[in-house]
């Protein structure tokens, strides 16, 4: 049959399964648009590009579909720069479909062209310019499949309009996809697997060091069924949290810049570290030159080119982890290391759990109130967006998840702006799941737009907005290391209830502890989105916090007397 490069695309994406598409049209994609009213799938009008990229990137995160996302040509395409970049970091699989002027105008700087597979190509899983009509339909397949497969991110294809426009007799190819230099299925071999083995027996205080590449390649069972075997216990990454229940014995909690101090102090102490699926990022390591000194290191991942990229290992296995922990599954013997859970217990002391009950009757609101509240009214059956900064690591310590897939975040660019919107998309992927985006209200204000999206679409999230007055995080760094010189960060906000109001949603605002549970239970009962302003203790820090490039080990800890008391679990 004859059809359009356009319809070629709708009819390569409804045969990829994809059901839905966030974007914002334009000139240089108005042929894809005009044909897209001939197809079922469900177009989320944002209200600005980078909204767009996040919400494709929440429901990929929350799916485990390939997320796609569509802008014009020129500023069009570069409004999704931060939200392609952001995907990059965090493996996220989405498909960036732009228009691009005419192929006879490309490079003569026509009205809205940019460059856009320039300007991509570090910040891309792959990208491809296609001038060709012929082109789109083998390209899309290709994307799709770069997308999801191997250590999944984000592919851009380029699109010229006249390509869009011209037709041809068209057949679907549905036939394996074959491309030279890629190849994304690799597996350790029988020797490294033992040597793997032997480590392991050998080791007296083993660490398991679990990042997100345990549930992008769903490997939660493994994980498990390893650390009880074995015995050893979990810490974890940022993007991590959830792949290991968090009331499960053997979780440590989360390592790193904000991590859990006796976590930290473990991986200093430990003599094996089993990385599976991290990167040892620099938030998670501190000085690489004292890192772990006395460990043997193994490291599982996908992707090659993060084996000794950051950290010498002693055996780097690469594979998908689901596969390689099933190998080692087969001939692992069961392990105690009784005395070294006991000492990382001891180390606990009585800091092993938060407790937020306890402050001194002062009459301030503090995030964690808000947050552990939040996780206490809802039994942690939520699903969790966050924005970036203070509110983000106060809700990876006190929102504690038990479930995979319930915990997205921007981890590896820590883009502002990103909470809103991805719970937008994450609840498009799963309309049966409570969502909760919690935000800071610096954060909030790049993105509050989507509001917008939200009521027009009819998506119902609830928006908790930990607002400070200033742009916490970045204050919080002013206050430790440059003499409380607050630079740019104290914030005016708008009335966010007003905001709210003004979008046809429901805007609640909260000062007093009394007021955060009543508030959390009817932003569940209220159709539509519901936007919440906690206006919490403004000079609140995170703790404990590791200085950038200072030793592991070597953690700022909450003043004392504190403000929130650190108590034992049956206090709480």
């Amino acid at each position: 049959m004859k059809l359009t490069g356009a319809q070629i695309l709708w009819e390569t994406l409804v045969r990829e399964g994809v059901e839905v598409v966030f974007g914002y049209p334009g000139g240089a994609n108005l042929p894809i648009y005009d044909a897209m009213l001939d197809y079922p799938v469900r177009h989320v009008l944002t209200r600005h590009e980078q909204g767009a990229a996040h919400m494709a990137d929440g429901y990929a995160r929350a799916s485990g579909r390939v997320g796609v996302a569509m802008a014009t040509s020129g500023p069009g395409a570069t409004n999704l720069v931060t939200g392609i970049a952001t995907a990059m970091m965090d493996s996220s699989p989405v498909v960036f479909i732009t228009g691009q002027v005419a192929s006879r105008f490309i490079g003569f700087d026509a009205f809205q062209e940019t460059d856009v597979t320039g300007i991509t190509l570090p910040i891309t899983k792959h990208n491809y310019l296609v001038t060709r009509t012929e082109e789109i339909g083998p390209t899309l397949r290709e994307a799709f499949y770069i997308a999801r497969t191997g250590r999944p991110g984000p592919v851009l294809v380029d699109i010229a309009k006249d390509a869009q426009q011209n037709a041809i007799e068209w057949e679907y190819n549905g036939g394996p996809i074959k491309m030279r230099g890629y190849r994304p299925d690799l597996r350790p071999g029988t020797r490294q697997i033992q040597q793997a083995l032997e480590m392991i027996a050998a080791a007296k205080r083993p660490l398991i060091l679990a990042g997100q590449g345990v549930l992008l390649s769903n490997a939660m069972s493994e994980l498990r069924e390893f650390a009880e075997r074995a015995n050893i216990p979990v810490a974890m990454t940022l993007l991590g949290i959830g792949c290991f229940p968090a009331t499960h014995p053997l979780n440590l909690g989360m390592m790193g810049m904000h991590g859990e101090a006796w976590v930290n102090h473990a991986i200093q102490e430990a003599d094996l570290l089993l990385a599976f699926g991290m990167r040892f990022d620099d938030r998670v390591t501190g000085n690489v030159n004292t890192y772990a000194r006395n460990a043997r290191k193994i490291h599982i991942d996908i992707d090659p080119a993060e084996i000794n990229k950051n950290i010498k290992v002693d055996l780097g296995l690469v594979g998908d982890l689901r596969d390689t922990l099933r190998q080692i599954l087969e001939h692992l013997e069961p392990q105690e290391h009784t005395d070294w859970l006991a000492h990382i217990t001891e180390m606990k002391g009585d800091s092993a759990v938060r407790d937020v009950q306890n402050l001194p009757p002062d009459g301030h609101l503090y995030a964690a109130h808000v947050i552990h509240d939040l996780w206490r009214t809802t039994g942690g059956n939520v699903l969790v967006t966050t924005d970036v900064g203070q509110h983000q690591m106060w809700s990876a310590q006190y929102f504690k998840q038990d479930h995979p897939h319930m915990w997205i975040t921007s981890g590896g660019l820590g883009t502002m702006g990103f909470g809103l919107p991805s719970a937008i998309g994450a609840k498009i992927a799963r309309p049966d799941q409570e969502v909760w985006t919690i935000v800071g209200d610096g954060g909030f204000q790049m993105t509050q737009a989507e509001l917008s999206t939200a009521a027009q679409e009819n998506v119902k999230v609830n928006v908790a907005i930990i607002n400070n007055g200033f742009l916490g995080m970045v204050r919080q760094w002013q206050e430790f290391f440059y003499e409380r010189r607050y630079a740019a960060t104290p914030m005016r906000s708008p009335d966010f209830v007003k905001i709210a109001e003004a979008h046809g949603l429901t805007g609640l605002r909260v000062t007093t502890r009394e007021e955060v549970i009543p508030a959390i239970q009817r932003a569940g009962r209220t159709e539509g989105t519901v936007v919440i302003d906690f206006r919490v203790e403004q000079e609140d820090s995170v703790y404990p916090m590791v200085p950038t490039g200072a030793d592991l080990h070597n953690m700022i800890r909450r003043p004392v007397p504190n403000r929130i008391v650190e108590t034992a679990q049956d206090e709480i």
